[in-house]
């Protein structure tokens, strides 16, 4: 073995550590290491020591040259800078994220990685997505994919494209977002449908996973720019009776923005929502203004099973935010997600293999009535727009949190009359 082949070997016996490195429950009740001084158990989810993927997680064929002639020093020709928001599905019995990979160009592309447990192993395919252009007007950037298995048959992505804006052809920084839809059977082949037409620019854009009066059901985030919301007033919902040339109509918004909340600059919808037998539990992201800049931070709601538009149970505050090293990276005190798994009920009669073998509508659950629902849940998050992580709970302990946290009262005085309650209740469980 020459020198040169024995650094590839060093190269990949390195990466492959990296690859399969079993990952383990954060410390709860006590010190973690690595991690933050001293946690106390929430009681809802779970997180774990290491991220899920990192841009030293990405192949090394997409990093590397091997001919020694032309890399005689085994430099990174091309280098990756980050692995961060996951749209997220169960796909052929295994963890599958379609994750938004950035090199160090600041271009982002999207990559498909599986996982057999959703916790670790994960591993890239080996060649990037090719998303086609469609009839759409090439795009400078994409990212952010939110995946959707819709009760039609396809897998829909949604994603953020950004172009640049050309009303200011002089500002190098001016952009405009719009929402780029495709659909898959295979995560393989990609079929290009046209951007969603809308008014206004938008972002974080959902598809709802069944129809809702014959038509296609989309949670919108509308702004007037491509950072700054304006008018745009938090989460939407609208109906499009043609998925293929999408359109905004009759756009309201169910979750609003309100002063001084985690969503008081920014709110928008996260990954598809999950159907439970008490209503559609949602996973969203709000941000805030700081001294140090937005504050992203990620939290839970609820609608009615007959009427996804209202919603039914708003629990105050923050549920999931960046803690030790997950505060720091590229943009600092973020936390996102648009991708999380759950787990449906094997069907005992089912020959079947693979999420082929579980029962999508009507789920065991939904047909038992009543039992608690124990389907674990893998949410999948990014941290500092920089790296994916995975925290795991069940769709009860989601439900047990929407249902049973106070709402934001709004008001200091208000905060302080739930804890004071809360103490009082406390006071006469201790007698």
């Amino acid at each position: 073995m020459t020198n040169y082949q024995s650094k590839i070997s060093s190269l990949r016996a390195a990466h492959e550590a990296l690859l399969t490195r079993p990952n383990e429950p954060m410390a709860e009740n006590g010190l973690s290491t690595g991690s933050v001084p001293f946690r106390l158990s929430t009681g809802i989810y779970t997180k774990y020591k290491y991220p899920i993927l990192t841009a030293e997680h990405t192949p090394l064929e997409w990093r590397y040259d091997f001919n020694e002639q032309d890399n005689p020093y085994l430099m990174q020709r091309i280098m990756m800078n980050a692995v961060l928001n996951a749209g997220a599905i169960l796909f052929k019995g295994k963890y599958t994220v379609v994750a938004r990979v950035e090199g160090a160009d600041r271009k982002s592309f999207f990559a498909v990685a599986q996982s057999p447990n959703g916790i670790d192993n994960w591993r890239f395919w080996p060649e990037p997505v090719t998303m086609p252009d469609g009839n759409n007007a090439p795009a400078t950037n994409v990212y952010d994919m939110r995946l959707t298995r819709h009760e039609d048959g396809w897998i829909y992505g949604i994603f953020c494209v950004e172009r640049h804006d050309e009303t200011k052809p002089f500002d190098t920084s001016a952009a405009t977002a719009a929402a780029g839809i495709v659909r898959t059977k295979d995560l393989i082949h990609w079929e290009r449908l046209d951007d969603l037409k809308s008014l206004c620019q938008q972002r974080n854009v959902v598809l709802h996973p069944e129809f809702v009066d014959g038509q296609y059901a989309l949670y919108t985030r509308p702004q007037d720019g491509f950072i700054e919301t304006g008018k745009g007033g938090g989460i939407g919902w609208t109906l499009t009776p043609d998925i293929t040339h999408a359109e905004v109509r009759n756009e309201r918004i169910i979750y609003p923005r309100a002063y001084h909340t985690v969503y008081e600059v920014k709110n928008g919808e996260g990954p598809a929502p999950i159907k439970t037998a008490k209503g559609w539990l949602h996973l969203a992201h709000g941000v805030r203004a700081t001294a140090s800049g937005l504050r992203y931070v990620l939290y839970l709601y609820m609608t009615a099973l007959d009427d996804p538009t209202r919603v039914i149970a708003r629990p105050g505050g923050w549920f999931l935010v960046p803690e030790g090293y997950e505060y720091i990276g590229d943009v600092m005190n973020v936390a996102f997600s648009n991708g999380w798994i759950v787990e449906e009920k094997p069907l005992s009669n089912s020959p079947l293999k693979g999420e082929d073998s579980f029962s999508m509508t009507p789920s065991p659950w939904e047909r038992a009535g009543g039992e608690v629902d124990d389907r674990r849940v893998f949410i999948y998050y990014a941290s500092a727009d920089t790296r994916l992580h995975v925290a795991t709970t069940t769709v009860e302990q989601l439900l047990d949190y929407c249902l049973n946290t106070p709402e934001d009262g709004l008001t200091t005085s208000a905060s302080v009359e739930k804890i004071k309650a809360l103490v009082a209740k406390n006071s006469k469980m201790n007698k």
